[in-house]
């Protein structure tokens, strides 16, 4: 497909041609501001037609909670931040070979930026991936680390928390259904007792877990909090019941709290990388992780805990979560990896990421680090700024990083046994009746594309 010759097609085609969906995901990423808004409309009342609407997995993770489900499995979040739809349509395809419905797709407020990927464009690649590849369940998209700064909070607490409830207003209205809260960054060790630590936390993870229920669109929204930041001290149960007894005693009466904590056990973000570049291999505490589910489950009625920074882990590593309990798992770099250390991508396009970083991101070499180093920790920043040099791969480029990912994805959902978790999900998933908000397209623009004039 080129993006110079790139139509937006009718609604007859669209429901008749699975390649014209190719065409609307490049248009959501690439387009006008107005035939943005427009195939993102025509996506997602397609998507509500074919029974792949954005829904959320609070019910499920109750169910698990419960025991009404057994916890057999541990749910992928995947941040995609390259080569999005192709990426998510690997997903899509892995999962339809193993019948497996149980997955997450999302995006960090801190990637939102350096992906150049805002809420309502995600949303809408996601979706075009599940309509391409004829995925047959709900699709669950999620917010990750709706984070608090911790160098904006204390020069301006209520304008960070006023950017948070507004990052939460523009992605319900994308159709995010499923929302991770984090505000352990403003844990302060310093405090005498572990309740006074969490305070901070626990109070500014009740008025936003607040304010998403006053905003959610007619059901519960999924809603996680964490009480250890990725990359720093591991958590422990008594940090976990303390952070969740001062939540529950801020929580009003009857209002539905989080479904999921996460927790640190080992892990970074990206993962650690060593003077060639490689990464290190990091030690997870399964122990502790599986301890902090059961506390999470049998004491508070969540799903479980939550492992984040996981992709860059050993293969030998995954079968380890679901045996732990972990009700979910954040995966990231690895997939970007993937893409740019693959050896069908373009050199061209290799150095083009390389030089970016060094002309744009120089200020961010530290002291002692090699070229290798510099550049593997910074090249997520080009990912933006060369968001329409990666949608111009060619084909062949596109089609075989496509079977690599699919191989990776197929890798990851059987070790984490997802295999047959399809009808857990559509029983389970709870979708609204509105949908999500096209954003700036006009009457005439919608007309136009829906009606096929």
């Amino acid at each position: 497909m080129s993006l110079a010759t790139l139509t937006l097609p009718t609604p007859r085609a669209v429901h008749d041609r699975a390649d014209d969906f190719d065409a609307l995901a490049a248009t959501v990423a690439l387009g006008s501001p107005e035939a943005r808004a427009a195939a993102t409309a025509a996506l997602h009342r397609e998507a509500r037609r074919r029974g792949c609407a954005p829904a959320s997995i609070h019910a499920l993770y109750q169910a698990i909670g419960r025991g009404d489900v057994p916890p057999t499995f541990t749910v992928p979040a995947m941040n995609l931040r390259v080569l999005t739809y192709d990426t998510a349509r690997a997903a899509f395809r892995a999962a339809r070979t193993l019948d497996a419905g149980a997955l997450l797709f999302e995006l960090a407020r801190s990637e939102m930026g350096y992906t150049d990927q805002r809420p309502r464009e995600y949303a809408a690649l996601i979706v075009a991936a599940a309509l391409r590849e004829g995925h047959e369940g709900p699709v669950f998209i999620q917010g990750d680390h709706f984070q608090a700064s911790p160098s904006r909070w204390p020069k301006d607490p209520q304008g960070e928390e006023g950017a948070l409830r507004d990052l939460i207003d523009e992605a319900l209205a994308a159709g995010y259904l499923n929302m991770d809260i984090d505000a352990s960054t403003l844990v302060d060790l310093s405090k005498p007792t572990l309740r006074e630590q969490q305070r901070v936390n626990a109070e500014v993870s009740t008025r936003l877990t607040r304010y998403v229920r006053e905003k959610e669109p007619g059901v519960p929204v999924s809603i996680g909090v964490e009480i250890g930041e990725v990359g720093h001290k591991n958590s422990n149960p008594e940090e976990l019941r303390a952070f969740m007894d001062e939540y529950m005693s801020l929580l009003p009466p009857g209002m539905e709290g989080p479904a999921k904590i996460s927790v640190q056990t080992g892990t970074s973000h990206g993962g650690t990388v060593t003077a060639s570049g490689e990464i290190a291999e990091a030690k997870v505490d399964f122990a502790t992780l599986g301890e902090l589910t059961r506390i999470a489950r049998a004491e508070y009625g969540m799903g479980g805990a939550v492992q984040h920074g996981a992709s860059t882990l050993p293969d030998r590593a995954f079968h380890l979560f679901p045996e732990a309990g972990c009700v979910e798992i954040h995966l990231a770099t690895g997939f970007q990896n993937l893409v740019l250390d693959h050896p069908a991508l373009p050199e061209g396009l290799r150095r083009q990421v390389a030089e970016y970083v060094t002309a744009n991101h120089a200020a961010q070499r530290k002291p002692g680090e090699t070229e290798a180093q510099f550049q593997y920790k910074n090249r997520k920043y080009a990912l933006g700024p060369l968001k329409a040099a990666f949608w111009d791969l060619p084909e062949p480029v596109r089609d075989r990083l496509g079977r690599d990912l699919e191989a990776k994805f197929a890798f990851l959902f059987g070790e984490l046994r997802i295999g047959r978790t399809l009808e857990w999900a559509r029983r389970h998933a709870l979708t609204p009746k509105a949908l999500p908000t096209a954003g700036a397209a006009t009457e005439a623009d919608l007309g136009n594309l829906l009606e096929g004039e």
